[in-house]
């Protein structure tokens, strides 16, 4: 696996230089737009809407389109101007709790190396790091863009986590209105008793791809002439569901049969009592 960026935390007065790999990889069958007929690729020309030539690439560039329909067109000495101090730097800004960085600003990940002899500060911001349970919100400049990112261990290892600057998340298009809305209080309690019932680990039959594997499957039967094998889907069993809390109720004694408990009487139970 190559690198894809090489610099420094700076952490302090001192400097870790470092270098990035990507810590994530998408998985899946890659499928390509082809002619039905005969199989033939799909090719797509860069075509100009003013004159209708095929333009090369070296003649493509990039450009701001105005409201009026006017565009602006930006060179690479334009570019080149712009504005990217921490090109080659990761700069910490602050330091901050672990659980306070928000999920939904989350985005691309990459391991950090400690290159040469920076071994010792790389381990002792690491170290520094887990025993506060804190993690470091940094800026970076990746691929000519600038990031803020958060800086955390994993497995011993300083994971650069990319983050959505604040104006790229969206607020929701709607507002939720609860007021009127009125909670049993065995209703609560069959939620939290459904919530504490799947509380654990996750069955590694449901952190596999299903789809990609049967697609997989589907090329290779196409490849070897032979017939593919539909998988049979479970029969929905949730049809007749009354009312939410019998809904719930069935979905505790479904969990609990799923994580192999036998005694599922506490939690029906003690809904019942409570009606």
């Amino acid at each position: 696996m190559r690198s894809i960026w090489k610099g420094a935390i700076s952490f302090g007065l001192v400097s870790i230089p470092v270098q990035l790999f990507a810590a994530t990889a998408a998985r899946g069958v890659s499928l390509h737009q082809v002619h039905a007929q005969d199989g033939g690729r799909i090719r797509y020309r860069r075509i100009c809407a003013v004159d209708g030539e095929e333009v090369p690439y070296s003649d493509v560039a990039k450009g701001y389109e105005l409201p009026n329909g006017d565009v602006v067109v930006l060179d690479d000495e334009d570019f080149a101007d712009l504005p990217l101090s921490s090109s080659r730097t990761i700069d910490v800004l602050s330091f901050v709790e672990a659980n306070t960085v928000d999920p939904i600003q989350l985005s691309r990940c990459y391991y950090c190396e400690p290159i040469g002899t920076a071994v010792k500060p790389y381990i002792l911001l690491r170290e520094a790091l887990e025993r506060r349970g804190k993690v470091a919100v940094v800026k970076v400049a990746l691929r000519q863009r600038e990031s803020l990112a958060a800086l955390r261990p994993r497995d011993g290892i300083l994971v650069l986590q990319l983050l959505l600057w604040p104006d790229e998340v969206r607020k929701p298009p709607f507002t939720l209105i609860d007021d009127d809305v009125q909670l049993r209080q065995q209703e609560l309690r069959m939620a939290e008793s459904y919530v504490e019932t799947l509380t654990g680990g996750v069955d590694q039959e449901e952190t596999v791809d299903h789809y990609r594997v049967a697609l997989e499957q589907l090329v290779e039967a196409k490849i070897a002439g032979r017939d593919v094998e539909q998988p049979q889907t479970p029969a929905d069993d949730t049809a007749t569901t009354v009312d939410l809390l019998e809904a719930l109720r069935r979905s505790v004694e479904a969990a609990k049969r799923g994580r192999g408990r036998e005694d599922g009487s506490t939690a029906t139970s003690q809904g019942e009592e409570d009606r």
